[in-house]
């Protein structure tokens, strides 16, 4: 059965704080934790209003406090912006706190513009064409020290914290089979090479330590609701949101609006409507069709779902009607 789980992007809303958002982000990893989902994730994102996590190992290990059972991690720690040993000690210390609960998701992008990758990192020369190096070192420094090793992660070394690799073009396909790591695809915003980079993550797919056999997720954005009508009304804060990085313009998640589809022009409607093309949008029928479509186009392990809702009581109501469309996928034809 395939798994489901939750990515956060701690969304901040217009009108609230980055401290209402992580209250909120524990309340959504403690529903999904008692809904069953397999594991919730928080992205690095840097100087975009509408998200709170930048600091991610920081705010996952606030989450971690306050659940006990399910996954937390990265999708993903941006590690271009990091030395390779920080983030070893960081993840080292997490899965110190929370044996057996850690994943680090890695991302090669910057998750930002250039100039903010610039003052994360002071000089561009540790650039994404270091990165297989870096994810090399990370594995390293994980790994039980070698005799007369002189520099090793405290905490961190031996603890063997699971790698994934994340992407949303082929390279990260390619460089995940390469590594023999798990891979996951954000489908949620770029769904353009879904298809192809799972094939060539397949067919490329050499075992390692870490794993014997490909492992494939996939993320879809979720906008559920107890009508059709509702949905389509409250997806029209994530349009918003769509727009105003479309235009360069990032902006704090916007309440939905009434009939704000009729007014986008074409090239408006072609953005968003290529930005949400998995999306499993409706009441819980329409999103267990919608998750049975997506699961048998691309046979992915796990579904990972992220909900950009401006209201929280209504974003936690669709991760229960996603895990109630779940269930009923999960249930014989004849039941």
């Amino acid at each position: 059965m395939t798994r489901l789980s939750v990515l956060d992007l701690a969304p901040i809303t217009e009108g609230s704080t980055a401290g209402q958002s992580f209250k909120n982000s524990v309340e959504i990893a403690q529903l999904a934790e008692k809904l069953g989902y397999h594991r919730y994730w928080l992205a690095e994102h840097h100087n975009i209003p509408g998200i709170a996590s930048a600091a991610t190992s920081v705010l996952l290990a606030h989450v971690g406090a306050q659940t006990t059972k399910i996954r937390i991690g990265s999708g993903g720690v941006m590690l271009p912006n990091h030395a390779p040993l920080i983030i070893a000690e960081q993840f080292g210390t997490l899965a110190s706190l929370y044996p057996g609960r850690i994943d680090l998701g890695l991302g090669r992008a910057p998750g930002t513009d250039g100039l903010t990758a610039q003052a994360l990192r002071r000089s561009l020369n540790g650039s994404v064409d270091n990165f297989p190096r870096d994810v090399l070192e990370l594995q390293q420094y994980f790994a039980d020290p070698e005799p007369g090793q002189r520099v090793q992660a405290v905490p961190g070394a031996g603890l063997k914290v699971p790698l994934w690799i994340l992407g949303s073009s082929l390279y990260g396909a390619e460089l995940a089979a390469h590594f023999g790591l798990p891979y996951a695809f954000a489908s949620h915003f770029a769904p353009t090479d879904l298809r192809l980079a799972l094939h060539i993550y397949r067919q490329n797919f050499k075992p390692s330590k870490q794993l014997e056999q490909p492992y494939v997720m996939a993320a879809m954005n979720l906008q559920a609701a107890d009508t059709r009508d509702e949905a389509e009304f409250i997806v029209t804060s994530l349009m918003q949101s769509v727009l105003g990085l479309a235009r360069g313009m990032p902006i704090k998640l916007p309440p939905p609006v009434e009939g704000f589809s009729e007014k986008l022009g074409l090239h408006e409607k072609a953005a968003i409507s290529r930005f949400m093309t998995y999306t499993a949008l409706g009441d819980a029928q329409d999103v267990k069709e919608r998750l049975r479509e997506f699961q048998s186009e691309t046979d992915t392990d796990e579904i990972i779902l992220t909900a950009q809702i401006f209201d929280h009581r209504a974003r936690l109501h669709a991760f229960e009607i996603a895990a109630e469309a779940m269930e009923m996928l999960a249930k014989p034809v004849n039941s």
